[in-house]
């Protein structure tokens, strides 16, 4: 049975960006894991941290993480994948004051680059067949940096999907960064065409978020059906890939 891995920055990237194509694979007979990098949880937030968690209606008391592992394991079930989850913490909690710093370049001081890319080693030996991971579309700090970190650790000629980060890719005005545009703009554009009813499932069971990023339900749906079914990747290494859309 072939295995594909998708390396999420978030508890939700995967499902967001490309979770039509990991149904399909699922689907198709391949072992679907996605393993999302930042997830631990910290007790007692404050400052941005805490706003982060209180503006989604969240009591500050609720460990908001727990609640987001709990969701991307419903997602992934629907989706037909295995979650997994590295106990690192989110920018927020790594010392990011608000929103601008998220889409701004990596501070200096954080010093979560070694220990990222000391998690997602033993992730690729064995080698899985394929890697789904993001493009870092947008330029959110977590994304920039997971992208950095499996560049250093990949094998080489490892099959590798990088994924239209989304929903930024959708919003081009207000997220206009791509840091990786040269490497990514040198690999083949591949668009598949994945299953978007599974997608829609799977993004939904991400309850948290979804007044935060479309407005509700209704918005998600009404976003991913703007967006179209296609799933558009940049594609690395010889990838054995389900027929293109």
């Amino acid at each position: 049975m072939p295995h594909a891995l998708a390396l999420s920055p978030h508890l939700d990237d995967a499902a967001f960006s490309c979770g039509g194509t990991l149904a399909r694979l699922a689907r198709e007979g391949w072992e679907v894991a996605v393993c999302t990098a930042f997830t631990r949880s910290v007790p007692h937030p404050t400052g941005f941290a805490l706003a982060c968690q209180l503006d989604k209606g969240l009591p500050a008391e609720l460990d908001y993480m727990a609640l987001r592992r709990a969701e991307d394991a419903e997602a992934c079930a629907r989706l037909g994948a295995r979650p997994a989850w590295l106990d690192l913490p989110e920018a927020p909690h790594r010392g990011y004051p608000d929103a601008p710093a998220l889409f701004a370049a990596p501070r200096p001081e954080d010093g979560i680059a070694a220990p990222l890319a000391a998690a997602l080693a033993p992730l690729l030996d064995p080698a899985p067949d394929l890697v789904l991971a993001p493009q870092a579309v947008g330029g959110h700090v977590d994304h920039v940096l997971l992208v950095r970190a499996l560049r250093a650790v990949l094998p080489a000629g490892l099959p590798v999907l990088w994924w239209t980060d989304f929903p930024y890719a959708a919003r081009p005005h207000s997220h206009p960064a791509r840091p990786f545009a040269a490497a990514m703009g040198a690999l083949p554009e591949v668009a598949l065409r994945g299953d978007a009813a599974a997608r829609l499932a799977a993004c939904a069971a991400y309850a948290s978020q979804l007044g935060f990023q479309f407005g509700g339900a209704e918005g998600l749906a009404r976003t991913l059906a703007a967006a179209g079914p296609e799933e558009r990747f940049r594609a690395a290494g010889r990838v054995a890939l389900p027929e293109a859309a």
